[in-house]
């Protein structure tokens, strides 16, 4: 292993202020690293408190989190690496561990902190759907399909189980499958519903290529999932797709 890499991977401790930026430690025997760099990051922090991520390109936001995992070392090379390998930030933060650290600079420490920002933003958009009536905040539901499902790599299916009042009690990841096809078992949804006492189901998968029409495969399978369903008298509010940039309800065009 290269012994820079090594020594440039060791994360901060996770409430440690960034005393790092202000005193900057060795990089090798006899060298520092340069001052530039502490005033770089000084300035990052700065645009971003006084302006947020808005005006902020992908590459810097991604610095931001980049710096707590390599303390003494220019990250912006690897946020422009990681931005060009997968396209955009909400990519970077959701692509598998092992493709992360197939680029050149990643280590586990970096792939650590990339999980928590990722994990952090599911976290707040589900905060805002569970245990709350589902169809009267579908806004809040589309953003934490989208947060959570938008930019895989390989196609997941999800189960939103809904009680009588159509308050959502459960989110499940029932599948994950390939780049085009994910397996769904009709009678392990329903026997799931039952052991929750749940009324009514929202199907949600996504679509790796972006596109969120659905294939002839979809709409056979979902209409397998209802006909189920409705023997046990479990509602089907709606099956969503998820695309990169919008999604398709099947119940908006009449497919359920």
């Amino acid at each position: 292993m290269d012994p820079n890499r090594a020594f440039g991977e060791m994360p901060l401790p996770l409430f440690t202020p960034a005393a790092d930026d202000v005193t900057v430690a060795p990089v090798r025997a006899g060298k520092s690293a340069p001052s530039y760099l502490a005033d770089h990051r000084a300035r990052l922090r700065d645009r971003f408190l006084q302006g947020g991520a808005t005006a902020m390109p992908d590459y810097e936001l991604l610095e931001l989190v980049l710096f707590r995992a390599i303390p003494r070392q220019d990250v912006k090379p690897l946020a422009r690496r990681l931005i060009e390998t997968f396209g955009d930030f909400n990519r970077v933060l959701t692509a598998p561990p092992a493709r992360l650290q197939a680029v050149d600079g990643v280590g586990p420490a970096v792939v650590t902190e990339l999980k928590i920002v990722e994990a952090a933003a599911q976290r707040m958009a589900r905060a805002r759907i569970m245990h709350r009536p589902v169809l009267s905040s579908w806004q809040s539901l589309l953003d934490y399909c989208h947060t959570a499902m938008a930019h895989r790599e390989i196609e997941e299916f999800r189960v939103l189980y809904l009680d009588r009042k159509n308050v959502l009690i459960a989110d499940e990841e029932q599948a994950r499958g390939t780049v085009d096809h994910v397996p769904v078992y009709p009678r392990e949804i329903i026997r799931r519903a039952l052991e929750l006492n749940a009324s009514a189901l929202i199907l949600v998968h996504n679509h790796p290529s972006g596109d969120p029409t659905p294939s002839d495969s979809d709409i056979t399978m979902t209409a397998r999932i209802a006909q189920a369903a409705d023997s046990m008298g479990i509602t089907i509010h709606d099956h969503l797709i998820i695309g990169k940039s919008r999604e398709l309800s099947f119940r908006s065009e009449g497919l359920l």
